[in-house]
């Protein structure tokens, strides 16, 4: 800091690259400076050379970005792929971005199809109503009644901080029949009064006094079905949450707009009768046909009426038939969907080496991409991210559009078949889906796993059970996470002479990470990153056993001995990975399901066998993940569809003040059940 001026210092810098590093003095011997190149490789590489992936044949990184918990998936994708031309440009020409998995695209085509599905709802309910009532001007009064009713809903939507997603959606698709059906009921009645000779504006007050409480009734009913969905608890109660809270809304909108909107539009738009008014030629014909089944339903009423007893003994054979084919019928939990995606995990033998377990990834990521309904495959192997042991590795096959390719079934069949044929490799695949119900990322969709402190009797018992389970009908990819017979070489140090050389066991354990380990020595600082720089034995030397001999000890005294003066070297098995499941040792078995089979029917067939083999107290047992949720839904699925009922007639009962009334309405339950 001089009177006229300030000069900055500035030292050596840090070292960026390896040519740099080759130059660094290490020793001197006889006056003479030892650089580290003449005793070491020094290259540039990667922090992990036993991970790589692929999408098709080029060497890639992937990418991933996930959302922030209750951000909107579409939405983030939407700014993702703004910025993606951006980040094009910053690239080298040599470098391609691509997108490999995009979340949205099922999500987009799932609410594509039920806004679609509620267009055509829509359409066909407001012909319906054309057909039976045959007036314009009748027919719009219902019909104006389905869109207020939906702006009001998606209103509550918006305060209730809902999106627009398939639950809520599928709760405004259902919830068309339950607006026009208030509306429908509000307006015939109108138009009967109309008909016998009043004038509209005296027959919307008559007709709506007369018919309010039944509207009231409906409604009541309506949301008393489904606020026991609304209580429920768990993943299960989660995901339909928004769907009774919408449908719920729904319910209420519409009957407020049948008690006021519909009553107003009868008096202003309605007509009066016209005894000479005539139709067209298909009105005409719409009427004889309505009239044939008016008169064949009263003829049926007046039959049933006839045989009071048998239709009571009906009745009650209907009301067992719907318990009975509630208790028979398979049971599954969320239908499988075909998001375009699948997954598929790959495995080699416990010790194989790296190297040639990337050679026979290659080989089936190359056998799966020749399938012609397959698009791309992202390949991945070695032990890092979701794949946790070195013999494994991961694909993410792309399928093509839905209308150039079979179903999912079909190609997960012949996927199993054409990609299971590279020795010494097996691949299991399962559909990627778009709701996950926790569990363990495994080989196959579905999980049973079982837990004990006793870890010699739990890994007897798992491989005997897996191959039973193997056995039953209905069942595919069974497997288990187990790895127990994995080679391994035991260095056993004899303390006496390592207490003879001055040699301690940490040394000895630290001398072994140096040579085969990834020790970080420093790490180099750029602008943009942080990058290690790695210690370890040139590869050469990290072929077998005999390389352990090439490894010195420095003693207390200042020489060298080798290793294999203090150490002893035996051959053995171990485990591969030890999982745990509640903090005790754990063996996960996990299977797929064959087209055609419930989840149910698997659950029931290996509890079944559980109990033919009698487990063993010390273990544990229990199904995890989705297979976990679903047992838990179907515990409560009759308390909830009792308390559905419950409540409906509680409400029932209070508005018309009657025990026997709701027990009337809700008669009609066993035949919907049955039917």
């Amino acid at each position: 800091q001089g009177p006229q001026q300030s000069l900055t210092l500035v030292a050596t810098s840090a070292m960026h690259r390896a040519a740099e590093y080759r130059d660094v003095v290490v020793a001197y011997r006889n006056g003479a400076p030892i650089k580290l190149s003449e005793v070491a490789r020094v290259i540039d590489s990667v922090e992990n050379t036993r991970i790589a992936t692929w999408f098709n044949d080029s060497r890639a990184i992937v990418l991933a970005v996930q959302r922030q918990p209750g951000a909107n998936t579409v939405e983030v994708v939407d700014m993702v792929r703004a910025k993606l031309p951006q980040m094009r440009a910053q690239l080298p020409p040599a470098i391609e971005l691509q997108t490999l998995f995009d979340r949205s695209l099922s999500i987009r085509a799932a609410v594509f199809d039920v806004q679609e599905t509620l267009a055509i709802a829509i359409s066909l309910v407001i012909l319906v109503i054309f057909l039976f009532l045959r007036k314009v001007s009748a027919t719009i009064i219902p019909a104006l009644a389905v869109p207020i009713s939906l702006i009001g809903t998606c209103a509550a939507m918006y305060v209730f901080g809902f999106s627009i997603n398939n639950m809520t959606l599928l709760a405004l698709t259902l919830s068309v029949g339950f607006v026009v059906d208030d509306a429908i009921v509000m307006l015939e009645n109108i138009v009967r009064h109309i008909e016998g000779g009043m004038r509209p504006f005296e027959a919307a007050l008559k007709g709506s006094r007369e018919i309010g409480f039944t509207i009231v009734s409906i409604t009541f009913s309506l949301i008393a079905v489904f606020i026991p969905v609304l209580l429920m608890g768990g993943m299960v109660g989660r995901v339909f949450r928004e769907f009774a809270v919408s449908i719920t809304v729904a319910i209420i909108v519409s009957g407020f707009v049948s008690l006021t909107l519909t009553p107003m539009l009868c008096a202003r738009v309605l007509k009066g009768h016209r005894s000479d008014e005539k139709q067209n030629i298909v009105l005409r014909a719409f009427e004889q046909m309505f009239e044939a089944m008016l008169r064949g339903y009263q003829w049926s009423l007046d039959l049933v009426l006839r045989g009071k007893i048998v239709m009571l003994g009906v009745t009650i054979a209907t009301i067992a038939g719907t318990i009975w084919l509630y208790i028979v019928v398979p049971k599954g939990f969320f239908p499988t969907e075909d998001t375009g995606f699948v997954i598929g995990i790959t495995e080699g033998k416990t010790d194989i080496a790296f190297a040639s377990m990337a050679e026979h990834q290659r080989k089936v990521a190359d056998l799966v991409r020749a399938d012609k309904a397959v698009a791309y495959v992202n390949s991945t192997v070695g032990a890092g991210g979701p794949n946790t042991v070195g013999n494994s590795g991961r694909m993410l096959v792309a399928l093509k559009p839905r209308n150039e390719r079979e179903s999912l079934q079909v190609i997960l069949g012949r996927l199993r078949r054409t990609a299971n044929v590279v020795p010494g490799m097996q691949i299991f695949f399962q559909p990627i889906q778009n709701i996950n119900l926790g569990g363990r990322l495994n080989k196959s969709q579905y999980q049973y796993t079982l837990t004990s402190n006793d870890t010699d009797e739990l890994y007897r018992i798992a491989p005997e059970l897996r191959e039973k389970i193997s056995t039953l009908p209905g069942l595919l990819d069974v497997t288990a996470d187990l790895y127990i017979k994995n080679p391994q070489i035991t260095v056993e140090v004899d303390r006496e002479k390592a207490a003879v050389y001055g040699v301690s066991i940490d040394q000895v354990r630290q001398e072994l990470y140096n040579a085969f380990g990834s020790r970080q020595v420093a790490t180099i600082y750029t602008p943009a990153n942080d990058y290690q720089v790695i210690l370890e034995t040139m590869p050469e030397f990290q072929i077998g056993q005999n390389d352990l001999d090439r490894i010195y000890l420095k003693t207390s005294s200042g020489t060298t001995v080798p290793l294999s003066a203090v150490t002893h070297f035996a051959r053995t098995v171990g485990p591969l990975q030890v999982n745990h499941q509640g903090q005790q040792p754990a063996v996960t078995i996990s299977f797929n399901l064959a087209p055609g089979v419930s989840l149910g029917q698997a659950v029931d067939a290996i509890q079944n066998l559980e109990r033919e083999n009698r487990l063993p107290a010390t273990i544990a047992s229990g199904f995890q993940g989705t297979a976990q949720v679903f047992q838990d839904s179907l515990r409560g699925q009759g308390i909830l569809i009792l308390a559905a009922i419950f409540a409906a007639y509680v409400v029932l009962g209070i508005l018309y003040e009657s025990f026997i009334h709701p027990i009337t309405i809700i008669s009609g339950l066993p035949s919907a059940g049955i039917g």
